[in-house]
Formats: C-alpha cells, sequence, structure tokens
C-alpha cells in the first residue's frame, strides 16, 4: 500500500508529534489508513493482525496526550504496537515487516528512538516500566511512563509480581489495561466509568482531602467518620466497577472506557497523567477491530501467516462460516524445507501410512497422535500456556476438558501443575513452544527433574521459527536442558520418529523433552490408526544411520575421493541427507549421515565406534553451538581421548542473536539449508 498517497493524513505523519495536532474528525480518519495499512501488510507478510487492529484508536489517543520523544511507553508482548510504528515514522518502512533487514514484528531498542523496550514475550511491560519511573524519580525527571498490558499477558505472575512492587513503591506510573475480552472482565456499564472517573478528577481528590481534614477535626469521632467514608467510598466502587483488586494493590483505578471512543480516551488519559500515584486504566477493546473476520474469530488472526485479502466488508450479517471467503482466505504455507519424501526400510518394516491429505505439520502429527493415545489411556492429562491452538491442542481440550488445562501466560506454574499431577500418577503433557519454556527453567529443574517426575515436555517451535525473530528463535533449548540431571531429551527427525518418541515418553518413568520444529513435517509416512500405546513401537535408543543411496555412474567417473562423517540431529538430517546425495552424484563422495536423535544421554558407545571410523566429522543442529548437541559429543570425546588427529566441523547457531526472515532466507544465511551444509563438508574435506 502506498502510504504517500496524496490527500492521506498519514502521509503527513513524519513524527509522532503531528497526532496532537489533528481534530478528533481527523484522527478517525487517520484510524481507517493505519488498520487498512496493517490489514494489507499483514496479509503479504504474516504477523500478528487482529491484537494490532484492536488498539488503533488507543495508539492514537496515547501519541495525542503524551510526547514519547520526553515519556516512555513500553508495549507488552509487543505484537500490539503495529499501529505505534506507523505512527512514529515507520509508515514508509511498514511494508518491509517481519521480512529479513525490514521492520520487526515486536518494538526493537535498535529500530528507533520510540521503542523503548524491546520484548516479544509477555508480562514483562509492568516490571520495565516500573524500572523507568524509578529512574525517573531518581534523576528528579517528571515525565510520564506508560505500560500497555493485555491480551492475556495478564494472567502471568511475572505481571502480578510488577503490579504488587508498584503499589508499594507508590511511583507515579500509567498501567493501560487492554481488556479485549481475551482476559479479565466484561464492561459493567457506563456507570462504573463514571464513578471511577469522577472520583479520580484532581478537584475530587482537594476535596476528599480537606473533607478528611476538617472530619479528623472533630474530637472524640473525626477519626471514626474518616474510616467510615473510606469505606463507603471503596463500598460503592467495588459494587459497581470491577477494579477494587487493583485498589487493593495501591493502584488508582480508571475504567472501564471505550478503547475505541478517542474523546473518552483522551479524557481518562489525562485525568491518569494527573494522578501522583500508580494508576490502572483498564481500557475495553474489540480484537480485530475494523476487519470483520478478524472479529469474527480473533484467535485464528491473533498470529497468522499470508492470507488472500478481498475487499474488507463491513457486512454485519457476515457469519464466522464465512469469514474466510468472501474477506480473506489463508493460504498453506511453511516455515519448514520440504524435501522429497524419503523411503527409509526401518520405516517401511513397521507397515506404516501416510495422510492422504497435504503433509501435515509437526504440531499437527503431535496433537492427532496425542489425541488419538489419550483415547486409550485416561491419565494423559494435556497442559499449555495460553496457546491451546499453537500447540495443537484445540480438538484435544473439547474431547477431553476435564484432562486439558490452559494455565495462561504462567508457563512457571504450567510445569510445577504438571508436577504434581505426576506424582499422583497421571501423564502431563507440557506443550510449551521452546522459547517460552525458558521462562520455567527453575521449576523444570528443582519440581520436575530434581523429583525425577515423569513429566513430558513438548518443545513445539524448536529451532528457527522465522519472522517472529529473535525473541521467538527455538534454539537455546538444548544448551539450557542437557545439563539437567534425570532429563531425556530426544530431537526426531521426522513426523513417524515423533510419534515414536511420543510413545517413549508417555512410557519412561522420568521426565523427557521432546523438541521438533515449525512447519511442515518432510512427508514420511505415519504409523498405522488407531494409535496406542502399544500399537506404535517406542523409540529405540541408539543412532540411526541414513539408507545408503544408488547413483548411477558412468565408467569414467573416478574412483570415491575420500569418506566422512556427518552426525546431523533432528530437523537437519534430512537436509543433510539431500547434501550427502549431491555431492554423490556431483562428486562421487562418499558421505554417511547419521540420525543422532538422542541429546540426552549421549548413545556413548555407539559414538565410540563412530570416533574410531572416521577421521572428519561435521555435525549440525539447528540449536545455538554453545552447549548444544555438538558441545556434547565433543565434551564426550575428550574425555575419552578420542579428539586426537580428528578433523571435526560444528555447525549451528552462532554466539549472537538470530534475526527475524523467513526460515529458508535464515537457514540459508547460516549455512543450514543443503547448500550450505554440502558447502560445509567440501570445506572439512579439504
Amino acid at each position: 500500500m502506498n502510504t504517500t498517497k496524496s490527500g492521506s493524513l498519514l502521509s503527513q505523519i513524519d513524527n509522532p508529534s503531528k497526532v496532537s495536532c489533528l481534530s478528533y474528525e481527523e484522527c478517525a480518519k487517520l484510524a481507517e489508513e493505519v488498520r487498512d495499512l496493517i490489514i494489507h501488510t499483514v496479509s503479504q507478510n504474516g504477523g500478528h493482525l487482529a491484537p494490532s487492529l484492536g488498539v488503533v484508536e488507543l495508539t492514537i489517543a496515547l501519541l495525542k496526550e503524551f510526547d514519547f520523544n520526553q515519556d516512555k511507553i513500553v508495549w507488552d508482548v509487543g505484537h500490539q504496537a503495529y499501529a505505534y510504528k506507523i505512527l512514529t515514522g515507520r509508515a514508509e518502512r511498514f511494508s518491509s515487516l517481519r521480512t529479513f533487514k525490514g521492520l520487526s514484528g515486536f518494538p526493537k531498542l535498535s529500530e528507533s528512538k520510540y521503542d523503548h523496550f524491546g520484548v516479544g514475550h509477555s508480562s514483562t511491560s509492568i516490571s520495565a516500566a516500573l524500572g523507568f519511573a524509578l529512574a525517573r524519580d531518581l534523576e528528579g525527571k517528571k515525565n510520564h511512563v506508560v505500560s500497555v498490558i493485555g491480551d492475556g499477558a495478564l494472567t502471568a505472575g511475572l505481571a502480578f509480581e510488577g503490579l504488587n512492587q508498584a503499589g508499594h513503591l507508590g511511583k507515579k506510573l500509567i498501567v493501560i489495561l487492554n481488556d479485549n475480552e481475551m482476559s479479565i472482565a466484561k464492561n459493567v456499564g457506563a456507570l462504573s466509568l463514571f464513578l471511577s472517573r469522577g472520583l479520580s478528577r484532581s478537584w475530587v481528590r482537594r476535596m476528599k482531602h480537606e473533607v478528611r481534614a476538617a472530619l479528623n477535626s472533630i474530637p472524640g469521632i473525626g477519626e471514626d467518620l474518616v474510616n467510615f467514608a473510606i469505606k463507603s467510598e471503596h463500598g460503592l466502587k467495588s459494587v459497581f466497577t470491577p477494579g477494587m483488586l487493583f485498589e487493593a494493590l495501591n493502584f488508582k483505578y480508571v475504567g472501564p472506557v471505550d478503547g475505541h471512543n478517542l474523546h473518552a480516551l483522551s479524557d481518562v488519559l489525562k485525568v491518569a497523567k494527573d494522578i501522583d500515584q500508580p494508576v490502572l486504566l483498564h481500557v475495553l477493546t474489540k480484537k480485530g477491530k475494523g476487519y470483520k473476520p478478524a472479529e469474527i474469530d480473533p484467535s485464528r488472526f491473533h498470529g497468522i501467516g499470508k492470507f488472500t485479502l478481498e475487499e474488507k466488508t463491513h457486512d454485519d450479517t457476515l457469519h464466522k462460516d464465512d469469514a474466510l471467503g468472501a474477506s480473506g482466505t489463508i493460504e498453506k504455507h511453511s516455515d519448514t524445507q520440504v524435501f522429497e519424501p524419503l523411503t527409509i526400510e526401518k520405516v517401511q518394516a513397521k507397515n506404516v501410512k501416510s495422510f492422504e491429505a497435504d503433509i501435515p505439520s509437526y504440531t499437527d502429527v503431535f496433537a492427532r497422535t496425542l489425541y488419538a493415545l489419550a483415547e486409550k489411556d485416561e491419565r494423559i492429562v494435556a497442559i499449555t500456556a495460553a496457546m491451546p491452538e499453537g500447540t495443537g491442542l484445540t480438538a484435544f481440550s473439547k474431547a477431553f476438558p476435564e484432562r486439558f488445562v490452559d494455565v495462561g501466560i504462567c508457563e512457571q506454574h504450567a510445569v510445577t501443575f504438571a508436577a504434581g499431577l505426576a506424582l499422583e500418577g497421571l501423564r502431563p503433557i507440557v506443550a510449551i513452544y521452546s522459547t517460552f519454556l525458558q521462562r520455567a527453567y527453575d521449576q523444570v529443574l528443582h519440581d520436575v527433574c530434581q523429583q525425577n517426575l515423569p513429566v513430558v515436555f513438548c518443545l513445539d517451535r524448536a529451532g528457527l521459527v522465522g519472522e517472529d525473530g529473535p525473541t521467538h528463535h527455538g534454539v537455546f533449548d538444548l544448551a539450557y536442558l542437557r545439563h539437567i540431571p534425570n532429563l531425556t531429551i530426544i530431537a526426531p527427525k521426522d513426523e513417524a520418529e515423533l510419534q515414536a518418541a511420543m510413545v517413549f515418553a508417555l512410557k519412561a518413568k522420568t521426565p523427557v523433552a521432546l523438541r521438533y520444529p515449525r512447519g511442515k513435517g518432510v512427508g514420511v509416512s505415519l504409523y498405522p490408526e488407531p494409535y496406542s500405546l502399544d500399537s506404535i513401537p517406542p523409540l529405540e535408543f541408539g543412532i540411526e544411520k541414513m539408507q545408503s543411496f544408488k547413483v548411477n555412474l558412468s565408467s569414467e567417473v573416478e574412483k570415491e575421493k575420500t569418506s566422512v562423517a556427518v552426525f546431523a540431529l533432528g530437523n537437519m538430517v534430512y537436509p543433510s541427507f539431500e547434501a550427502a546425495k549431491l555431492l554423490k552424484a556431483e562428486q562421487n563422495i562418499n558421505v554417511d549421515v547419521y540420525n543422532m536423535r538422542w541429546v540426552k544421554p549421549l548413545p556413548e558407545k555407539e559414538l565410540f565406534v563412530l570416533a574410531e571410523k572416521y577421521d572428519k566429522i561435521l555435525m549440525v543442529e539447528e540449536n545455538v553451538l554453545a552447549g548444544g548437541f555438538s558441545s556434547a559429543v565433543l565434551e564426550l570425546l575428550l574425555d575419552n581421548n578420542l579428539l586426537n588427529n580428528k578433523k571435526i566441523k560444528r555447525l549451528g547457531i552462532p554466539d549472537n542473536y538470530v534475526e527475524h526472515g523467513s526460515c529458508q532466507c535464515l537457514r540459508e544465511l547460516l549455512g543450514l539449508d543443503v547448500k550450505g551444509i554440502k558447502r560445509n563438508i567440501l570445506e572439512l574435506i579439504a
């Protein structure tokens, strides 16, 4: 979309200060233009559509009432900040959103001076904003500090820890609760807004102070009258407003207010700015506002890939079934490189069959298998942290509601809760994205592994995830998990191996972590249904050598030049095998590829044999090299004096954060695609 179109308001907003000069009518027109830009860009690039559409008016009101050259704003999670990016000097670049070297999908310090805090995970905004507020006061400054939290982020313990500390310190701080009906309470009527807003105005506060002083001066009964007046006000507010929780935390509660009414938003923001204590401003918004399919199904349009966009409709008669037809069709896509389905003799021997439909994603295979296993085993309980759709557990939640728990954005609680279930003989499955399990490291270490409890951690989105960038890449899990005692870690190479690994994990009597990537599988056959813990053989311990391949070579082709081994892990196995096939076909170089799959415990005896056999070894993993799988193998070989005269090369994520971009682009950049692996093998041989 051309944001510099003649006559558009957006083309005139080259810095956020110009928003404050607009009339309310112009602000309404600006909101429509911003929404159009967000919708068109996300349809082309993918992204977080529904959350950002819901806060357009709130963003405009904030820019109208605050000067973020001096004032500070912290967006929680950050996927609500698209409108903010557009209106803070990035409209011209917004079409590059989530593309490699383009705008990040989240606030980023290096991207703009108006991004005051980098964020990608949830529930951090209040704690960060409180840090800004304390620093401001220590430095004697007078700027405002605003935290915008919502979309479920207030369910996390970290948010309440921040609220508790902020209330205790009593610093001037504005916390805006963006209540989009995905959390907290619905509107309880205009009276609640009148009460909370009216009782918070400056003249009312002055009057209350004067009345309190007058009552205290009455001999004998003055203090009792003051206490009665305070209780009366609190009682009245508790009846009509949902804000007493925040009042108890020493926050002045204001709201609820219509988050799409610019007049009302400006009024309450003025009130909030005038209060010299922590303020909780409760704003009610519609997630997906302005795009009917997203309004009807905000969960589906929360984080979405590219989709076909037709003319935006405001037809209120549009039904849910029409949402993806008349006004937008989601394209099937994958961030995982797909290879030709490879026939593995070991898989063939199990008489497996494949899906008749398109190649499923790893998440789909996990969800489908778990669903079937749970039908046969009532001990299985599925737990997720606010991601039932993302982890594939929606169908499970409907079929087994008593055995499904969504704890909200409380990963720490999810893990400790699972520990309690395991102690009672149940088989908890904790399905959490790799990047989010980082938040529960202490609970994994102490509550589950120290007690050696049979909890299964299913780490979805392990490895590179694409356009969501460094806050979401699941490339640290092997490093932060493999040093924990009692924990078994498995990285299946394909869909069938994921199924077998799930069965192993559910039969194990100790904690197990399974990591699998985002996107489609490689297309191998799956086990035949119906699934059960007996129908799918558990994954066998040990290393698997990928089957040899035949290449038609003419008699003129010289003899094989060398032999090298590739130790590949998880979703790097098939690209490594493909690279080996190319080297054999093009240069008659023999390369043996091994599917390592067991990160912990390592199959030591087999590794000793391979270390004796090969002098040149390439290890490939989609995880950080520091402390990852290859580090574990090197430690083992070093401790057993098996590194002498070896030429070993490691390929993985270097010691820096990987930016956002398509997975294909990032793997090419890091040498983790077929061409990169092939190139590294040749360098190793050379």
